[in-house]
């Protein structure tokens, strides 16, 4: 019984930051300085924080965030991260740029259980990723500047292996190719992403799409799945409906 708490014990620690000190000190600063309403303690955590993770200038960071491997999140001057969003940055980190604003409750995922090569999430500058919007980065996730998602879109770069009907799915393994996503790009919102997607630039993905093939850059997509509504063209007309976001 005492080894298996011993090791189930490890197995959390080994979930949550680099080394037991590590995890000491991410925990201890959170719990001191995490709950700090206001100005105040935006003010307190953007020098504090310094401590565990890295910050170009001057960021702030709402009450009521949580991280986890916090030595590997780095944030460009500038970047917001809102109440209740959640950051687990294991193994390869999270990369938010400059003037990027993280709303409330969204979560950047990228624990990495199986060992996988590409496991990041990289968000380019004067971004925003809306509110309750999931980012899975198990296959890396690459989004450029000026991106929008509207709240609760999903980009998941990872997926099941379930082809063998011998076997339960969560014995079969996973994919995770990847997601790349060009400048300039607007999500809807409750727009699925999924692995293995690459966006091209300033394309639009109206609310609910689900989005299993690349989009072409300065395209309109939407549907399940979703398909191409139209080109992006300068082009003004009265008959093309408004996309929905």
């Amino acid at each position: 019984m005492g080894a298996r708490a011993s090791g189930n014990l490890g197995l959390y620690l080994s979930r949550q930051a680099d080394s037991l000190g590590r995890y000491a000190l991410e925990q201890g600063l959170q719990t001191l300085a995490g709950w700090v309403p206001t100005v105040a303690g935006i003010g307190l955590r953007a020098l504090l924080y310094r401590l565990m993770l890295r910050m170009e200038g001057t960021v702030a960071i709402e009450a009521g965030v949580r991280m986890r491997f916090a030595s590997r999140i780095r944030l460009g001057r500038g970047a917001y991260l809102d109440q209740g969003t959640y950051l687990h940055a294991c193994p390869q980190g999270i990369e938010i740029g400059a003037r990027t604003l993280v709303m409330h409750g969204a979560v950047l995922h990228v624990y990495n259980f199986r060992d996988l090569p590409h496991a990041f999430i990289r968000i380019g500058e004067d971004s925003l990723v809306g509110e309750y919007t999931v980012i899975r980065g198990q296959g890396g996730v690459t989004i450029g500047n000026r991106v929008y998602t509207s709240p609760m879109v999903q980009i998941i770069a990872v997926n099941h292996v379930f082809d063998d009907v011998g076997r339960p799915f969560t014995e079969q393994g996973i994919t995770a190719q990847g997601i790349a996503i060009d400048d300039d790009v607007w999500i809807g919102s409750g727009a699925v992403v999924t692995d293995g997607v690459h966006v091209g630039q300033g394309a639009v993905i109206a609310a609910g799409a689900v989005v299993t093939k690349d989009v072409a850059p300065h395209t309109v997509v939407g549907g399940v799945p979703a398909r191409v509504l139209r080109e992006i063209d300068g082009s003004a007309s009265a008959d093309r409906g408004p996309v929905h976001l």
